[in-house]
C-alpha cells in the first residue's frame, strides 16, 4: 500500500545510463546552489541542515533526491552510482558525539563515505522557500493564486539620509554601497538624490572643510538616500563619515516598517472549479504517493471547497493561522486526535472553519523533490556541465499496512 512510483514513473525516476555523464560540476557548486535556493539561515533554530558528508571538491554527475535518509534510500543511491544524495529529513538532527558504525545512523554515514556519495539536507529551510515544499504541495493538488499561510518577516531595514556637497556625493554613495547600503533584489548601488542649499556657521574650535570660523556659509548640497539592512547600520554610518568631507555631516537613520515576505510557512490557495470536499480529497489521493495511511477527511464531504491551506509535514500547530486565513479545508499531515477534534468542534460551534484532509508526512513532502531536481540540473547546465538527477520513488513512510475495522457494531 506504499508506492510513490504510480505518480510520475517516466519523468521522475530516470534510470542509469539515460544521459551521457560529462560534468565539471563539483559538490561545492551543488551545495552552494542548494543553499541559495533554500538558505540555511531560514531554517528553524533546532534544525540541522546543509552538507552532512562529502568532499566539496568531488565531482557531481548523478544526484538522487529523497524524503528520508533511510537504509533503502542509501542502497538506491549507492547502487545507482549517485555522487550526491539530497534528502529532506536530517539524518543527524540531534547532536552526536560519534558516527561509529555500531549504530544504524553511523553505519549509514560509513556506507555513504565508502561509496563516495555525499549527503546534503534541506529541511525547514526548504519548507517555506519559494519553490519549496509548501509551493510544491499546493501546486500538486491544483491550487492557484498562492500566498503564504504564515508569511516570513523580511529582515529589518534602515533608510540612511545624508547631506553632502555635490562634488563629493558620488564618493560618499560608493562608500556606503561598499558597506552594504543600496542593495535591492538583483540591483546594487541603489540611491535617490536631489539637490538643495545647505547653510551653517562654523563656531570657534571648528575645523571646517568649507568656509571659515564665524562666517555664515551656504553650500550646494546633495540629499542622498539609501536603504541598508539594519544589521549593517554601524558599518554604513562609519563608511559615510569616513568618505564625507565635513567634520560633522548632517544625516538621519530612519527605521523602516517591517513587511511580510512572499515566502513563509505553508500556502493558501484557490481551487479550480470549487470541488466538494469529497472530490478534493479523492484528487489529493490521486496525485500524492500512495501510502498505507491514505487520505483521512474530517468534514461534510458535500461541502464546496474554494480555498485550501496546505502545510507539508506535521501541521496541527497552525490551526489558529488556518482559521484566520478563511480556508474551507486544511491539507496537512500527522494530525493528532486532540488538536484535530478541538478544531472540528470549534468549527461546528462557530459555524465556520476548515475541514481537515490528513495525509502521510512522507506523501506531503515528496512532490518537492522533482522541483529541486529540475532546478539543480538547470544550474549545472548553466555552468556547462551535465548532471543527471533521479527522484526516489521508494516510499519511506514508516507504516506498511492498514486494516479497516469490519462494518457493524462491536461487542
Amino acid at each position: 500500500m506504499c508506492d510513490a512510483d504510480h505518480i510520475c514513473r517516466e519523468t521522475l525516476a530516470r534510470g542509469p545510463g539515460t544521459v551521457p555523464l560529462v560534468s565539471s560540476y563539483v559538490l561545492r557548486d551543488a551545495t552552494r546552489f542548494l543553499d541559495s535556493l533554500f538558505p540555511p539561515s531560514s531554517a528553524e533554530s533546532w534544525d540541522a541542515v546543509g552538507l552532512v558528508a562529502g568532499d566539496p571538491a568531488q565531482p557531481v554527475r548523478r544526484v538522487l533526491l529523497a524524503v528520508d535518509p533511510v537504509g533503502a534510500v542509501v542502497d538506491e543511491a549507492i547502487e545507482w552510482g549517485a555522487d550526491l544524495l539530497v534528502v529532506h529529513h536530517p539524518l543527524l538532527l540531534r547532536p552526536v558525539h560519534s558516527v561509529a558504525a555500531t549504530t544504524f545512523k553511523g553505519a549509514l554515514v560509513h556506507r555513504l563515505v565508502r561509496a563516495g556519495t555525499a549527503l546534503h539536507v534541506a529541511h525547514t529551510n526548504a519548507d517555506s522557500a519559494a519553490g519549496g515544499v509548501a509551493d510544491a504541495l499546493a501546486e500538486a493538488v491544483g491550487l492557484v493564486d498562492l500566498r503564504p499561510l504564515v508569511p516570513a518577516v523580511l529582515p529589518a531595514v534602515d533608510k540612511h539620509v545624508v547631506f553632502v556637497p555635490e562634488q563629493q556625493a558620488e564618493a560618499v554613495l560608493d562608500a556606503m554601497a561598499a558597506a552594504g547600503a543600496g542593495a535591492l533584489g538583483d540591483y546594487a548601488r541603489c540611491a535617490w538624490t536631489t539637490t538643495g542649499t545647505g547653510t551653517f556657521e562654523p563656531l570657534p574650535g571648528a575645523a571646517p572643510a568649507i568656509g571659515e570660523v564665524g562666517r555664515r556659509e551656504t553650500v550646494r548640497e546633495t540629499r542622498l538616500e539609501m536603504v541598508a539592512p539594519r544589521r549593517a547600520r554601524t558599518a554604513v554610518v562609519a563608511a559615510m563619515r569616513a568618505a564625507h568631507p565635513y567634520e560633522e555631516p548632517a544625516f538621519d537613520v530612519l527605521e523602516l516598517a517591517t513587511l511580510p515576505a512572499e515566502t513563509g510557512l505553508g500556502r493558501v490557495g484557490s481551487t479550480q472549479g470549487s470541488p466538494s470536499l469529497g472530490e478534493f480529497a479523492r484528487h489529493v489521493a490521486a496525485v500524492l504517493p500512495r501510502t498505507a495511511h491514505g487520505v483521512r477527511v474530517a468534514g461534510d464531504l458535500e461541502a464546496p471547497v474554494r480555498t485550501v491551506a496546505v502545510v507539508g509535514g506535521a501541521g496541527d500547530s497552525l490551526f489558529d493561522q488556518v482559521r484566520a486565513s478563511g480556508a474551507d479545508a486544511y491539507l496537512t499531515a500527522d494530525l493528532r486526535h486532540h488538536p484535530a477534534s478541538e478544531a472540528r468542534e470549534q468549527a461546528l460551534f462557530e459555524g465556520r472553519g476548515p475541514a481537515l484532509v490528513d495525509v502521510s508526512h512522507f506523501a506531503s513532502e515528496w512532490p518537492w523533490l522533482a522541483r529541486a531536481a529540475t532546478r539543480l540540473e538547470a544550474d549545472a547546465a548553466a555552468a556547462g556541465a551535465t548532471v543527471e538527477t533521479r527522484v526516489s520513488t521508494l516510499c519511506t513512510d514508516p507504516w506498511t499496512a492498514r486494516f479497516d475495522s469490519p462494518e457493524g457494531p462491536r461487542q
